[in-house]
């Protein structure tokens, strides 16, 4: 069966915090993107009871010692030996900037108040040493003294394992990449609702997969808007803070028609597209309607190693996309993106592919068009192997949450007899609100475990 269930225990914790809270919501994967193999059938789901214990969920709480610490002038940076041998520098200018003081932060919003205009960006110091609390004061040459934690310290190391450590306990970049073995982890609606723990392994899934089904939803509208208030506030667009999926007559979308939609995100005519997406079920056709999903990320991978001239194309041509009509208000939008983007490091950050809204306009030079189309329709036939798609077909009560940047989905085709109209409802956060959401909630579960 596809569906997994759900665990009712909690997963022993991973050493590194950010893969430990992540085990909460997900077991038994190989290895994370991006040169991960597809998730294998035993995907876990997701531990949503308050009653057990989420230690996978928690934040670690080793602490660290500093041995010692020593001014290096030449260099300008401060040296901190730490209690288990390793060793962290941290540039003098830094450290002045990010004075941790009353005067130089707003304690009450975390917010440095200190101006760059008066940051002296050549400073030296006079005096470094260990508190007897284990923190560690600086006096600066204006007489000014900064101290900092040992924690704050040693979280904020300018190693390259210590930074990646931190860039991923703030954005969880790690994926874990899938194909038509995944079995969609599912969560009970109500429990993420109510649950600080549940609604935090719900959105550690959504973020690690990309996909996480919701049981046991009214089948009435504003469930989608209840979820999404959930995490902050909906994202509103030109269908609206909520939109109705259903066969409607002069439809302005082709998903308000009852055909066959192919594999795609939503909203690549904006140039900032929504980043997660809600889809309701409220009513499920007679026949036909199923849904249908593939891992954009890992496809994108499997490109670049069968085609790698594909992939660059892909990565370094930007498209036209367009959409007009009238909804919440009449639009006109144009937006140029490249098919896969990806970020400084070459990983893939965001897929924009609608061939309903891929315009005509084509901005390259003609030498450019077939190398382009060659390309895309490489991508488009990767995605469409049967090995790599997954299919499903919602009943109402279900909600699906995805990441629309990810995820491209789709639908066959469907009959609606006047009994039993096909009816969805849909809507749009972005990854910042999301993401935000997630590290309130990790802060809490750790606080209250």
């Amino acid at each position: 069966m596809w569906m997994s269930t759900v665990a009712r225990s909690a997963l022993p914790a991973l050493q590194r915090s950010t893969s430990a809270m992540t085990r909460q919501a997900l077991r038994a994967c190989r290895r994370p993107g991006p040169t991960a193999a597809p998730l294998p059938p035993c995907l876990i789901s997701l531990h949503l009871r308050g009653r057990h214990t989420l230690e996978s969920a928690s934040l670690p709480v080793s602490r660290h010692l500093v041995r010692h610490v020593r001014a290096l002038d030449d260099d300008r940076q401060m040296e901190v030996e730490w209690e288990d041998g390793g060793h962290s520098l941290y540039p003098f200018t830094w450290l002045r900037d990010n004075c941790q003081c009353p005067l130089c932060t707003l304690q009450s919003a975390q917010a440095r108040t200190l101006l760059l205009a008066d940051l002296d960006i050549h400073t030296g110091v006079d005096v470094v040493e260990v508190t007897n609390d284990n923190k560690v004061s600086i006096v600066w040459p204006d007489q000014h003294i900064s101290v900092f934690d040992a924690e704050w310290l040693k979280k904020r190391c300018f190693s390259p394992a210590a930074r990646q450590a931190m860039q991923e306990e703030l954005f969880l970049n790690r994926r874990y990449y899938w194909d038509s073995t995944l079995r969609i982890p599912s969560a009970d609606f109500d429990e993420v609702l109510r649950d600080d723990k549940a609604a935090l392994a719900w959105l550690l899934a959504l973020r690690r997969v990309g996909m996480v089904y919701l049981k046991g939803a009214p089948a009435e509208q504003g469930q989608v808007a209840r979820l999404a208030e959930r995490i902050g506030y909906l994202r509103l667009t030109f269908y609206g803070h909520t939109w109705q999926v259903q066969d409607k007559p002069m439809a302005n979308n082709v998903a308000y028609t009852s055909g066959k939609l192919s594999l795609h995100t939503d909203y690549p005519a904006l140039h900032f597209a929504p980043g997660v997406q809600f889809l309701h079920c409220i009513n499920q056709a007679k026949e036909g309607g199923e849904s249908e999903v593939v891992d954009g990320f890992h496809m994108a991978e499997q490109l670049q190693r069968e085609d790698p001239e594909a992939f660059q194309t892909l990565t370094s041509l930007r498209v036209d996309f367009t959409d007009t009509g009238t909804d919440y208000c009449d639009f006109m939008l144009q937006s140029k993106n490249c098919i896969i983007d990806v970020d400084a490091d070459g990983r893939v950050v965001k897929i924009n592919y609608n061939n309903a809204t891929r315009d005509s306009v084509l901005d390259l030079p003609v030498h450019q068009v077939q190398p382009f189309y060659r390309a895309l329709k490489a991508y488009v036939d990767i995605m469409n192997r049967p090995e790599n798609v997954v299919t499903y077909r919602m009943e109402p009560g279900d909600i699906v949450t995805f990441d629309n940047w990810r995820l491209l989905h789709s639908r066959k085709s469907y009959i609606s007899k006047p009994e039993r109209l096909r009816h969805l409802e849909g809507c749009y956060l972005d990854w910042d609100e999301v993401m935000s959401r997630l590290r309130i909630l990790r802060k809490a579960v750790h606080e209250n475990s």
